[in-house]
């Protein structure tokens, strides 16, 4: 071994002669005749030569120490290690630094919640909110890898916030807690209005491998959930309890991975999104299979660019259920039913718009008290199969509408479904002393009409008396004093107060 490592280092210095002559000979040749130096820049390329010559000469050694048995070839680059706590500057804590499996053969829960646990007992850049810390950006880093978790990765203490969690999937176990979720923004024990605050999850794929739910966000503030696709959940995709300013937005869900037409629709269960929370926002979002695809049950929240196709109303599904009764305070605007639609207990400051409901899907209003106050349903799309299913709808099982103002549903364009509104224009012709306009197969509910505004245009020389006589049932009749050839011109609404 020594003869022949002796053997190819002289071989190395006899080739690094070789280059030096040369290069000297390059640089030699640009003297010019008044021993003026030529062109400097043949300098940097003997330079060059010369570092080239240096990699060279280290791999053949390489090789040399490599060939022999006895003698080990240099160690790989170790992990990178996690940060150094109190120290400046950035700080982002890879998971396989902390022992996590990046294949999903071994577990890897303890490995990324010490990760998490070192995020959080890094140096703070002062404070968010009141008695929540700023961890300034700490990063834990999934890297592209799979990894198997057998419990939440539940954040380990309040009172922290701007972390981002990002760049690869989790998956739950065999033995995960059917009641848990992959990850876990709660603490149970803090009595605090928020506990964390800007915590980001993004590019995440999140397998709950039918046991337990995706996503949990309670008393959180400005949480965002960004690209992320969570699917194969029982409960919830994403939870989100109290708090305040949730935002979900181009993310993915279902718990079947399907793209429609799935022979197990009927058995979907569990939902999407649950929002328990006031002031969150849902935007640019699929729900490709659920039971139920969004379960608003806060206030003042807004849907907008949702594909809701996770379980056709036909088998028992709900697109989207507002269940707050009362305060619904809930926009819904430029999104698609698909196959499946929207219900609202006693709505309450209800706005959707520029919607499109297809395959009979519509939108039901279901009375638990008997109150829908301030609902537009305006301007939308419906598409259907023609088996006469109305766009709006009234579940009056608890009990009728009795609490009804400001409701307007108007300027919907329909196809292959019965047209239902709150406004209303006819007209009718005829020869005698009355003349009856029928609105009931239009207007929505079923004995309301709160505002007429009518017009007699009488033909001959005759010029009667005439008045509105009797609104009962949704019909509107006039009569006048005499008989004449006349027509009658006719608008209702049920949701303008007369006073």
């Amino acid at each position: 071994m020594a003869t022949k490592l002796a053997l190819s280092l002289s071989m190395l210095m006899g080739l690094s002669s070789l280059i030096f002559i040369h290069v000297y000979g390059d640089n030699f040749n640009h003297f010019n005749d008044n021993n003026d130096v030529g062109d400097h820049s043949h300098q940097y390329v003997s330079s060059e030569r010369m570092r080239k010559m240096k990699v060279l000469k280290d791999s053949f050694l390489r090789r040399d120490l490599a060939a022999d048995s006895s003698i080990s070839a240099p160690p790989g680059p170790a992990p990178q290690p996690p940060p150094l706590q109190g120290k400046s500057g950035p700080r982002v804590y890879r998971a396989t630094s902390y022992g996590a499996d990046p294949t999903g053969k071994s577990d890897s829960t303890e490995a990324l919640l010490r990760a998490i646990s070192d995020a959080f007992n890094g140096p703070s850049e002062g404070s968010l909110m009141d008695g929540i810390s700023n961890l300034g950006g700490a990063q834990i880093h999934l890297e592209g890898g799979n990894y198997m978790i057998s419990k939440p990765l539940r954040l380990p203490a309040a009172g922290a916030g701007n972390l981002l969690i990002h760049g690869g999937t989790l998956r739950a176990s065999d033995n995960f807690p059917t009641d848990g979720y992959l990850i876990d923004l709660s603490a149970s024990s803090s009595s605090s209005l928020y506990i964390y605050e800007f915590i980001t999850l993004k590019d995440l794929m999140l397998d709950s491998n039918f046991r337990g739910g995706g996503i949990s966000v309670v008393k959180s503030l400005r949480t965002s959930i960004d690209n992320c696709y969570i699917t194969h959940f029982t409960t919830n995709g994403i939870f989100v309890q109290s708090g305040h300013e949730t935002y979900i937005r181009n993310s993915f869900l279902g718990q079947h991975i399907t793209a429609g037409g799935d022979s197990g629709e009927r058995n979907f269960s569990g939902t999407a999104i649950n929002l328990m929370g006031n002031d969150n926002a849902v935007t640019d979002v699929v729900i490709f299979s659920a039971n139920i695809g969004i379960m608003v049950s806060g206030q003042a929240n807004t849907l907008s660019g949702v594909h809701c196709y996770n379980k056709a109303t036909g088998f028992g599904g709900t697109g989207i259920y507002l269940k707050l009764p009362n305060l619904t305070q809930t926009r819904i605007v430029n999104s698609y039913m698909d196959y499946t639609g929207i219900v609202a207990e006693d709505p309450v400051q209800l706005h959707i718009s520029s919607s499109f409901f297809l395959g009979d899907a519509h939108i039901l209003l279901k009375s638990i008290n008997g109150v829908a106050k301030g609902v537009n349903i305006v301007d939308n799309m419906f598409s259907g199969s023609n088996k006469g299913v109305e766009i709006v709808q009234l579940d009056q099982s608890n009990g009728p509408f009795k609490e009804i103002d400001q409701v307007v549903v108007d300027r919907n364009n329909v196809r292959g479904m019965n047209l239902k509104a709150t406004v209303g224009r006819g007209s009718v012709q005829g020869n005698g002393t009355s003349w009856t306009v029928d609105f009931s197969p239009l207007l929505l509910f079923p004995d309301l009409i709160k505002h007429v505004q009518y017009s007699l245009s009488a033909a001959g020389t005759a010029f009667p008396n005439h008045a509105l006589r009797n609104v009962s049932r949704n019909r509107v009749v006039i009569e006048s004093n005499v008989a004449v050839p006349a027509s009658v011109f006719v608008t209702v609404d049920q949701g303008v107060l007369t006073s």
